[in-house]
């Protein structure tokens, strides 16, 4: 499976895009703002592609997507959230968009985690933003 995250509108409190399955719309993300210089839990990942794997989360107690390799980050996962304060340098899937905001992000969620374990089940997943 191959995920495809174009980032479409930026403020300066948030990031807004879409997220496409195989080249088919999935949802819309948010994230924090892209940066030339890093602030911790504030800033969006670096353009790239990344594996994207299961694992438990200490944070949430419960098994989350985690995107691995990302250059001087650690723990990025994809989650729910609405809202910038949300996301602490995490994807943030929601169903509707705004401006600094997202909605639908728990039935997101729901839609988007079965696809991604059945997937993981028989091959490797990535994730592309651009």
């Amino acid at each position: 499976m191959k995920l495809l995250l174009k980032r479409l509108h930026k403020t300066d409190k948030s990031t807004i895009g879409e997220l496409s399955i195989n080249g088919k719309f999935e949802a819309y993300t948010l994230e924090d703002v892209e940066r030339d210089t890093k602030v911790f839990g504030k800033t969006a990942i670096p353009k790239g592609t990344y594996e994207i794997v299961m694992t438990m989360s200490n944070r949430f107690k419960k098994m989350m997507p985690l995107l691995l390799n990302v250059p001087n980050y650690e723990g990025v996962r994809i989650h729910s959230g609405n809202k910038p304060e949300d996301t602490e340098g995490c994807l943030l899937l929601g169903t509707t968009r705004g401006q600094d905001f997202i909605g639908g992000s728990r039935d997101a969620i729901a839609k988007f985690y079965p696809k991604l374990e059945s997937a993981l089940k028989v091959g490797k997943v990535t994730i592309t933003i651009e």
